[in-house]
């Protein structure tokens, strides 16, 4: 399923697809274990890995997903119907969820914004890839992500902290494109002029 593309053409027109819009099939085992060797490889001062993956598959995603949906009434009883299919379905869209989770902790040389970082890279290295290998990929975060309380039940250690959740599965629609901003707009530059 490895799709041969040019780098520089892959960035140019790389996008996420939502993971509502992704179904089967899924990577298999062997590709998962692929795309997270290729994750982490990433930049990591100090050769730390301060981060590690959770894989959801199966019908453990949807027992965890009722659960989230339980959590979240609990929260806010008066949820409209739509918002409770969706809680419902929070690791269920895709095939496979794969969570990246931060161990960024105090060092005597390495900071933790260093550490957050490598966790962050290492998410879209994750994104690119699912790419790599033929699917359709997305990075979430949503509430459960910064909510310790749903830590235990999505095998978050304490002191740990959540940088993503990858959504990755087969594209059921085709990529569409949304607006970036403009080089204008977000660079500085600063010495001679190019």
């Amino acid at each position: 399923m490895k799709t041969e593309i040019k780098l520089v053409d892959y960035l140019a027109s790389r996008r996420s697809i939502p993971a509502f819009q992704m179904g089967e099939p899924g990577p298999g085992k062997a590709e998962v274990e692929e795309m997270l060797t290729l994750a982490s490889r990433v930049p990591d001062h100090g050769k730390l890995a301060p981060w590690r993956f959770i894989v959801y598959r199966g019908e453990e995603r949807a027992r965890i997903s009722a659960e989230l949906k339980t959590m979240a009434l609990a929260k806010k009883p008066d949820l409209s119907e739509e918002m409770i299919k969706v809680e419902e379905t929070r690791l269920s869209r895709a095939p496979v969820v794969v969570a990246v989770v931060s161990k960024a902790a105090p060092h005597f040389k390495i900071p933790e914004w260093e550490q957050q970082m490598s966790a962050g890279a290492v998410c879209l290295n994750l994104l690119m890839a699912a790419n790599a290998l033929g699917y359709a990929s997305n990075w979430l975060t949503e509430w459960y992500a910064f909510d310790e309380a749903a830590y235990p039940l999505l095998g978050v250690e304490p002191g740990e902290r959540v940088a993503g959740f990858i959504h990755i599965g087969t594209a059921m629609v085709p990529p569409t494109e949304r607006p970036r901003p403009e080089l204008a707009e977000i660079v500085t530059w600063v010495g001679e002029e190019a």
